[in-house]
């Protein structure tokens, strides 16, 4: 079984309200809406047995924390951890981001675009790097938090984490190998739940998936606010018989079963209230139909075919069970589980294949889409894989690092102007499906 953390950004403050820096200096307080929030986390965490709770001493998140777990009807102990404290901006605290802007025009831009390069002066009169300096303190955190929770399963379960935006970010970006001018790629909103697993390999290496990122259903929103380029939603097409059964299907054109037609249902009522301007699908059925499912909310809204969008070719493994794969193939398949970028499929792709083709097909629909528009992509597992591996930085070898879970939602906000990075604002929610968390992840990554 994984460890399974569970992240939780501390509710709407008052400097947040306020379009204030805050940092780690504990002048911001949670505001009406954000103890709102937190007792909405806590609720929706509320059936999750939970092996112990951390949170950043900052008031802001230890009252989160304190209402989250009120909100449980629980006691439980929390562990307020100083390697959980916002990143320092203190020569910035409490002044406007408009002020920052205008004060500190190069540094402003600094941070936006090029957070590891961002050099400040403390009180003290040391200069300092505030990210990279936030990413060495999320590795303490990690380090620790695996000595007391990674060893074994009686001490791992589930862990809580609640703590802030920044220092959140660099938690997944440690845990992912990334670096600090990475921080851009991620949005973590006031209230969110976040999930991860982490598990040990058979050569002792960490293994991380994350389960899902961002989601804010369970605070009425849906989705997280649009920016001001291009929207994409990922979807991951519904379940079909093939699934439930553990068949590799690849391009063996199985349609939706029942559960696929509910989920694809659910997605389009999760959905309804985005207004669309262009679809797009693989050209296989089972993205079509799921496709087509959402989009009969959203009337007149063309749905374009991308060939290039079709799950990844498993050749002689498509129709396949597992344990048929082992007995023909068990060195390939050891090595599909353990090193996947390394696999030819016998009559088939490899990934870095439907690395070229899905992402040279997902770059296509960007480019044809306006500023101002939100487009529907619907596909396969491999394919959503590789886009959102390639959108964080990763490489074909990480693809078990994302989950996609039949009918989860991904949302991919791209910056309007030359410079940034696309943002995952948000990654495989699955609320519509039945439950913040998806247990059907637990100890399969």
């Amino acid at each position: 079984m994984p460890l399974r953390i569970v992240l939780v950004r501390h509710g709407l403050s008052s400097f947040n309200l306020e379009h204030r820096i805050q940092g780690r200096d504990d002048l911001s307080q949670l505001s009406e809406l954000g103890v709102i929030q937190a007792k909405a986390a806590g609720t929706a965490l509320k059936d999750l047995p939970l092996t112990a709770v951390y949170a950043s001493p900052l008031s802001r998140a230890a009252d989160t924390a304190r209402h989250l777990l009120a909100a449980r009807g629980s006691a439980q102990a929390i562990v307020f951890d100083d390697d959980l404290l916002e990143v320092d901006l203190s020569p910035w605290s409490g002044l406007r981001s408009s002020e920052v802007r205008e004060r500190f025009p190069e540094k402003a831009r600094q941070w936006l675009h090029a957070p590891a390069e961002l050099e400040l002066e403390g009180a003290d009169g040391r200069l300092y790097r505030p990210i990279p300096e936030l990413l060495e303190q999320a590795q303490r955190f990690i380090d620790r938090l695996l000595e007391r929770h990674g060893a074994d399963s009686s001490t791992m379960g589930t862990v809580l984490l609640v703590a802030h935006n920044a220092i959140l970010r660099c938690l997944i970006l440690q845990l992912l190998g990334r670096s600090a001018n990475d921080l851009r790629r991620l949005r973590i909103d006031n209230g969110s739940i976040s999930v991860l697993n982490l598990e040990r390999g058979s050569e002792g290496t960490l293994q991380v998936q994350i389960e899902s990122l961002n989601g804010i259903a369970h605070l009425g929103a849906g989705l997280p606010a649009k920016g001001a380029g291009q929207r994409l939603l990922l979807v991951r097409h519904g379940e079909t018989d093939w699934n439930r059964q553990g068949r590799f299907q690849g391009q063996i054109d199985i349609p939706l079963n029942a559960n696929g037609r509910a989920q694809a249902q659910a997605a389009a009522a999760f959905l309804e209230v985005v207004t669309f301007q262009r679809a797009y699908t693989s050209s296989m059925a089972r993205p079509r139909q799921t496709a087509e499912m959402i989009l009969a909310a959203h009337p007149g809204v063309p749905l374009t075919s991308v060939p290039a969008l079709v799950e990844i070719g498993h050749g002689l493994w498509e129709g396949c069970l597992e344990e048929e794969i082992a007995e023909g193939w068990p060195q390939l398949l050891a090595d599909w589980k353990r090193a996947p970028h390394t696999v030819q499929m016998p009559e088939g792709e490899n990934l870095q294949d439907v690395w070229d083709r899905s992402l040279e097909g997902w770059n296509r629909i960007v480019a044809a889409l306006d500023p101002s528009e939100t487009a529907l992509v619907v596909a396969h597992d491999a394919v959503n894989k590789t886009i959102l591996c390639a959108l964080l930085g990763l490489t074909p070898a990480d693809i078990w690092t994302v989950k996609q879970g039949n009918g989860g939602v991904t949302v991919i906000d791209y910056p309007h102007g030359p410079e940034g990075m696309p943002l995952v604002a948000a990654l495989n929610l699955t609320t519509h499906l039945g439950g913040v968390i998806d247990r059907t992840a637990a100890g399969a990554l």
